[in-house]
């Protein structure tokens, strides 16, 4: 018996790990990009969760009635603890003479996506799943491990703060 993923349109069995990481991969990635802000970490944080996921996929597709979303959360929770490891500043004994240079993000400048950017991990990835994914509230809870309420809450939270970073953009503010 396999299990119905509604996102992608197919069942998946027990052995079926390459159909779904084919099918699911493209719409991992952009969510990934959305979540960490650069296609690299994207890249790093779907690969971490699917080598996760690969390994206990028999016990996934068993126990929960939608690897997607199974998928989406694991990597929410995943960037939120790698977030949390690597936000601690690192002291050195002496500064580098020459500055690393970063590579631009095309989306640097874009107003829209520095206010994304802006708001906490959890409404951050409320948003991106409503309106990028296009989920529902309930598929959006199920996805994050949290109440509809709750998903409700941080999406209100998190347009109200983005309508006000824009109306501050276009005023000439920011």
């Amino acid at each position: 018996m396999g299990t119905l993923n509604p996102a992608v349109g197919e069942s998946y069995g027990v052995d079926d790990f390459g159909e779904f990481v084919q099918a699911a991969l493209p719409g991992l990635l952009r969510y990934g990009h959305a979540l960490t802000g650069n296609p690299h970490d994207a890249a790093d944080l779907v690969q971490t969760v699917l080598e996760k996921l690969g390994s206990r996929w028999a016990r996934v597709v068993r126990n929960t009635g939608d690897p997607l979303a199974y998928a989406r959360r694991a990597m929410a929770n995943t960037h939120i603890s790698r977030w949390r490891r690597t936000r601690r500043e690192n002291l050195v004994a002496e500064l580098p003479d020459i500055p690393a240079a970063a590579a631009r993000d095309r989306f640097d400048n874009e107003p829209l996506w520095q206010a994304l950017r802006a708001l906490p991990k959890r409404q951050r990835a409320v948003i991106v799943l409503r309106y990028y994914e296009g989920l529902s509230e309930a598929e959006i809870a199920a996805a994050l491990g949290v109440s509809t309420g709750t998903v409700k809450s941080q999406a209100s939270k998190a347009m109200a703060s983005l309508r006000t970073r824009m109306r501050a953009t276009e005023e000439g503010r920011c």
